[in-house]
């Protein structure tokens, strides 16, 4: 969650930056893949409104309730269909992340299309896909080679710790 307070910190100086490389969905993913997909939704449906509740961004209505749904989605189809696995490969990653990526957007589109109806506004699809795929393809770019290197490097790090202590 930490992470996800963090990370935004450092692209928040340029917000179309941090637009384009979507840095609270980076832990949401890890926490997939380290904590499962119960603490994975938590924590994608919450950071998201907890950012919006303290710092105001993203804006709490309609934007930061369809992202907690997007977020939310990510962590727990990611963690869902990592725990049926339990592999440790690149090709389980990429098996997990890339169908809750797909949901989730799916999951954003109709929740956002949902909200601005109920606030009266229309819901323009060609502007969804250009604002929320088009301009986040960098940060899906982004997710897409760091999760998994980083994921690996921490399953190493542990399996070799493990393998020290069972061995002294």
């Amino acid at each position: 969650m930490a992470m996800g307070f963090i990370l935004p910190m450092l692209t928040g100086q340029l917000p179309v930056v941090g637009q384009m490389l979507l840095p609270m969905h980076i832990p949401v993913f890890f926490c997939a893949f380290f904590c499962g997909p119960w603490y994975a939704l938590a924590v994608g449906f919450a950071l998201p409104l907890l950012r919006s509740l303290i710092f105001g961004v993203p804006v709490l209505y309609p934007i930061a309730i369809a992202v907690a749904i997007e977020m939310a989605t990510y962590g727990g189809i990611t963690g869902f269909l990592y725990s049926r696995i339990k592999k440790n490969t690149l090709r389980t990653i990429y098996f997990s992340m890339l169908p809750a990526m797909l949901l989730g957007r799916v999951a954003r589109c109709l929740s956002q299309a949902i909200l601005m109806g109920v606030q009266g506004n229309p819901f323009v699809l060609r502007a969804f896909i250009t604002g929320v795929i088009v301009y986040s393809i960098p940060g899906i770019v982004l997710q897409l080679l760091i999760v998994p290197v980083v994921t690996v490097s921490v399953w190493r790090r542990q399996t070799a710790e493990f393998s020290k202590k069972n061995e002294g």
